[in-house]
């Protein structure tokens, strides 16, 4: 009743204003300052800030305004009135993006991703709380925080909420909710309970108090450095590996010059992240990488000297030279936009040595221009580009590229033409590479395709020029190339011609080119506002390649009909856009024949460039919606024809075919392909393809003569299932039977999800890792082929595979690749892979051999098994290890024990994967209980294990000066060595039990060494015993009893910091 009420006073309102406007008149000043407004509309859309205005006084009146112009923020539906001067837009936008104006009394102030950006930037202390909407532990947690909220904010420390779980993700935060706290941009997460307000609290005041001054370097996200990057002048970021010992010596040298950098100004990160280190084009860590106004300069000195690296970086402030760059690194500064020179050179050759020379001189000049000047030695990049020849310079301005044509050897005349073209309202000419580089990179770019020779083309050219500027204000690029057989790829005869790509989506322009206020309008309405593009067959086949999710509508533009179908399916564009589909039309009956469609319009969805027809209502476009998000989200049996068939059987290496004839809604056709729909997700999560069609010329080229019948194409060869095809459970047991999969004399060709199934279901799996189009490959495929039914006679399956990102996904040395498989653990030949007898025999000797007790998992095995299987027990060790070897025997002694209580055994060197649940320390033990780790604490105390506690007790007593936890462990003999050298508490002498008398009377001086040692450094024991074999037997001893303990409890293993220590 309310809602109603509100209702009809709003209509009163409006209905009342049309009958008396205010008089807009009286204001003088509201036309300027609204003028100035529009200027930052743009941005707070970006900030996600909604900006309306209205011209109705009564409105206004409810709300306390009785002054105009005036400007009210609406937060949480609550009003914030804005005091400040209206005709400084910048201001205005400060205020709606600022914390203060979401200031509201004892709440926490939600925030979108854009907005949590400005606020870390602007603001020296902010804690964030990451959180999901309908998570209660995260409502709780927020009404805990809500109490802190006002103190936090007394002592200059903002705070906000996010219900961002994409965002939360890139961070790598894990389970939420997490508490992220920014001192001056640079986070630190919470790890306690957040539901104690109070130690919250503690803990945001005093790690505010210790931000600048705690001598540690911080670590850093991806994301965190990117925004570093962009805002710190002079910023050194170490990128390493927690669980590289290497990397973390070179880490505690670093800590030691981190307060000399900050006097200097030069922050100090660091960041264990592979990925973002291959961004930067760094190969292997730890490397350190010195940013100066973002651009990034390498360190390529001794990095473990800190003296010397302090002395590079203040020699970095000091010297100014053009800055070597990867082709990462310079990726990453085109696409930000900024303006560059980049000479590509080689470095090994004399004349780019004498030219970078003569650059050098002007890099100041560069400076003062804004130009940043960047070198890379980068034959492939530079190829990208279009460059054959080294030295060239190119010139980037918002992303596009010019060439320089002129003498580099002058650099007064290089400086001279940087300045033009910096005063340039010249459209950039460009070639190909360079067309694809900047569709690629950026989201809006006009292309003008001319022939540079013909004078219309130039005419054309002429009057375009005048819109350049306007276009860079809107930040659309706009580029020119007089490049014919790159217009024909675009299916461009006609020349000029205008492209304008949205986020690499075509669109042809069709109005007069010599009119360019009505071209720019064109251009500004295609940015603003979604419109079905019209493209050639050459852009949609681009487009398929490229585009995951995309529907095409085959129209003819003369037929009204069609065009009426047309704009009813532009109302549901924007829609498509948000769920990541593309939609597309073309006029092109030749085109639609390929297809097999006969009749227009027809809608033709592709998804991963497997096309699927419409067969509904075009004229209803709220239907078509939701068929079209039915097929992104839902694995569905595609209808297609006879021409869509064939491609798919050439291009995937499984088909299946339900070849229904002429089939009716509600025949007995139509209720079988009800039924095969069950089994359409199982097929596809195998990687198999599976298509319905009527059509039936293609079923007679394969002697179908029957309807329905059901054919699976395995690798172009069609196989008959034989059964009842209403038995939809029978007809997937045998497509993923191992004897239909298999084609007699062939090595299977299959894709990464089928891969994934046969490894799960079969013991003994060879596999051949390769990559489509090499010839090597091919060549060793020939001789492979003679040895796959030698391998199938020992019921050893034999594939092959080429999908790409292999290589990644399963972690391979390189390609091609022939791996052995028994029980998902597998073994890499390292032969000739063209002797095809000498593979045989590594196979079946693997086939027949004894495992190891304990087997090895690769990262994707660990990782399945992490997830399959409910009780697993890994060691991690390092092959640096001296003790590891020595310890894995000794585990391997019961490995029966584990296999009693349903425990896998695996052992891992993957000291990444032993980071990411905390483990840095080698060699470690973990229990994964149904995924989760569960860590042994060392308090175990098993009545079993009485004797063992009570002869570490005596240990104890007879030895009072001795304070380290390892000699818990020791021995009674190790009493006679206290009572011989009561001065001599190291655990050296706790294991030399046999001969530590026969040292003291022999040699007084070693013991004092010893004392000396333990002196120096008591806590490096553990790495003076790396040599005892004593020491070693007794470390496996302990992890052995550590883990048979637990095994007797039901608990499981856990892990061990250190060999040495006591199990924690």
């Amino acid at each position: 009743m309310d809602d109603i009420k509100s209702l009809t006073s709003t209509l009163e309102n409006l209905f009342e204003s049309k009958r008396n406007p205010p008089d807009a008149r009286s204001c003088t000043t509201c036309d300027k300052v609204l003028a100035e407004l529009e200027k930052i509309d743009d941005d707070t859309d970006h900030f996600g800030v909604d900006f309306v205005k209205i011209n109705d006084k009564r409105v206004a009146k409810q709300y306390g305004i009785k002054n105009f112009p005036a400007l009210t923020y609406f937060r949480e539906k609550e009003p914030i009135i804005y005091d400040g001067d209206l005709m400084d837009e910048e201001n205005v936008l400060d205020f709606l993006t600022s914390l203060e104006a979401m200031d509201l009394p004892d709440r926490i102030e939600e925030v979108n991703a854009k907005i949590l950006d400005k606020i870390v930037e602007d603001t020296e202390f902010v804690a964030v709380l990451f959180y999901k909407p309908d998570c209660k532990k995260c409502l709780k947690a927020l009404q805990e925080l809500e109490n802190i909220d006002d103190e936090a904010d007394q002592l200059g420390i903002g705070f906000v909420k996010i219900a961002d779980e994409q965002l939360a993700e890139e961070y790598n935060l894990g389970p939420l909710p997490a508490l992220v706290y920014y001192r001056h941009q640079i986070p630190i997460i919470y790890e306690h309970e957040l539901s104690r307000e109070e130690d919250v609290l503690e803990w945001l005041v005093a790690n505010k108090s210790t931000g600048d001054e705690e001598d540690v370097i911080e670590d850093v996200t991806s994301k965190t450095l990117n925004t570093l990057i962009g805002n710190i002048d002079n910023l050194v970021v170490l990128f390493y590996d927690h669980g590289d010992e290497d990397s973390m010596q070179v880490l505690n040298e670093l800590e030691k010059i981190d307060d000399d950098l900050d006097k200097h100004g030069i922050q100090f990160v660091k960041i264990d992240d592979e990925k973002a280190a291959k961004e930067f084009g760094l190969d292997s860590v730890p490397a350190i990488v010195y940013f100066e106004k973002q651009i990034p300069n390498v360190y390529d000195g001794d990095v473990e000297n800190e003296d010397e690296i302090l002395e590079w970086l203040l020699s970095q402030l000091e010297k100014d030279e053009i800055e070597d760059v990867t082709d990462e690194m310079l990726d990453r500064l085109i696409k930000d936009g900024k303006t560059l020179a980049v000479l590509f050179y080689d470095n090994n050759d004399r004349k780019s040595q004498r030219i970078l020379n003569e650059l050098e001189n002007i890099d100041d000049e560069c400076d003062q221009l804004g130009v940043i000047f960047v070198k890379i030695d980068n034959p492939e990049e530079a190829k990208e580009y279009g460059i054959e020849k080294v030295p060239s310079m190119l010139y980037f301005e918002k992303g596009i590229p010019t060439m320089y044509e002129g003498n580099l050897e002058d650099e007064e005349k290089v400086l001279k033409w940087l300045e033009q073209q910096q005063k340039s309202e010249q459209i950039e000419d460009i070639t190909n590479e360079m067309l694809d580089m900047v569709i690629d990179k950026m989201p809006h770019v006009a292309v003008l395709f001319y022939d540079k020779d013909q004078k219309k083309s130039q005419k054309v050219l002429g009057e375009l020029e005048n819109i350049d500027d306007d276009c860079d204000q809107h930040n659309i690029a706009f580029v020119k190339i007089h490049d014919l057989e790159e217009a024909k790829e675009y299916g461009i005869d006609n020349l000029p011609t205008l492209v304008f790509f949205e986020k690499r989506i075509p669109h042809i322009y069709e109005g007069d080119l010599m009119n360019e206020d009505q071209l720019l309008g064109w251009l500004l309405h295609q940015k603003k506002h979604t419109e079905i593009p019209e493209v050639t067959d050459e852009m949609m086949e681009k487009l398929i390649e490229t585009s995951p999710y995309l529907a095409v509508l085959f129209y003819d533009k003369d037929d009204k009909q069609d065009i009426r179908i047309l704009n009813e399916l532009e109302n549901i564009d924007d829609e498509l856009e948000k769920e990541g589909i593309v939609i597309i039309r073309m006029d092109n009956d030749v085109e639609a024949k390929e297809y097999g469609i006969d009749h227009l319009p027809t809608l033709v969805y592709f998804e991963d460039k497997i096309p699927a027809i419409y067969e509904g209502d075009l004229l209803n476009e709220d239907e078509v919606l939701e068929w079209l998000i039915e097929q992104k989200n839902t694995a569905t049996i595609e209808e297609v024809t006879d021409e869509i068939l064939t491609d798919l059987i050439n291009e995937h290496e499984y088909v299946v075919v339900y070849f229904s004839g002429s089939c009716d809604e509600g025949e007995s056709c139509d209720n079988v392909l009800l039924e095969l729909e069950n089994i359409d997700d199982e097929l596809d999560e195998a990687g198999i393809i599976f298509v319905t069609t009527e059509d039936m010329p293609l079923a007679k080229k394969y002697g179908i003569r029957s309807f329905p019948t059901l054919a699976f194409f395995r690798n172009k060869e069609p196989l008959i299932y034989p059964g009842d095809l209403g038995d939809e459970d029978e007809v997937l047991s045998w497509i993923t039977d191992e004897n239909t999969l298999e084609i007699p004399g062939k090595i299977e060709e299959v894709n990464s999800k089928l891969l994934e199934n046969i490894l799960d279901e079969n013991d003994y799996v060879v596999v051949f890792f390769y990559k489509e189009g090499d010839k090597k490959s091919q060549k060793i495929l020939q001789e492979l082929e003679n040895i796959d039914d030698e391998c199938e006679e020992k019921n050893i399956d034999f594939v092959k595979i080429s999908d790409e990102g292999i290589e990644k996904e399963y972690d391979l040395p390189g390609l091609p690749a022939l791996a052995f498989y028994r029980n998902k653990f597998r073994q890499f030949y390292t032969g000739d892979m063209m002797h095809e007898e000498a593979i045989l025999d590594w196979v079946l000797d693997l086939r027949s051999s004894t495992p190891d007790v304990i087997e090895s998992a690769d990262r994707k095995t660990l990782q399945m098994l992490i997830n399959d299987v409910e009780h697993l027990a890994v060691f991690f060790y390092d092959d640096d290890c001296d003790t590891c070897a020595e310890i894995l025997e000794e585990l391997e002694t019961i490995d029966d024990d584990t296999d009693k209580h349903g425990i896998q055994f695996v052992k891992s060197n993957d000291a990444k994967l032993a980071a990411e649940i905390g483990v840095f320390s080698f060699p470690a033990l973990i229990y994964y209980e149904t995924g989760v780790p569960i860590m042994y604490d060392g308090n175990d105390n098993d009545d079993d294990d009485d004797d063992d506690d009570d002869d570490d007790d005596d240990d104890d007593d007879d030895d009072d000066d001795d304070d380290d936890d390892d000699d818990d462990d020791d021995d009674d003999d190790d009493d006679d060595d206290d009572e011989n050298d009561d001065d001599d508490d190291d655990d050296d002498d706790d294991d030399d039990d046999d001969d530590d008398n026969d040292e003291d009377d022999d040699d007084d001086d070693d013991d004092d060494d010893d004392d000396d040692d333990d002196d120096d450094d008591d806590n490096d024991d553990d790495d003076d015993d790396d040599d005892d074999d004593e020491e070693d037997k007794e470390n496996g001893k302990n992890l052995n009893k550590a883990l048979k303990k637990i095994l007797k409890k039901g608990k499981g293993p856990a892990t061990t910091q250190e060999a040495e220590e006591e199990i924690t």
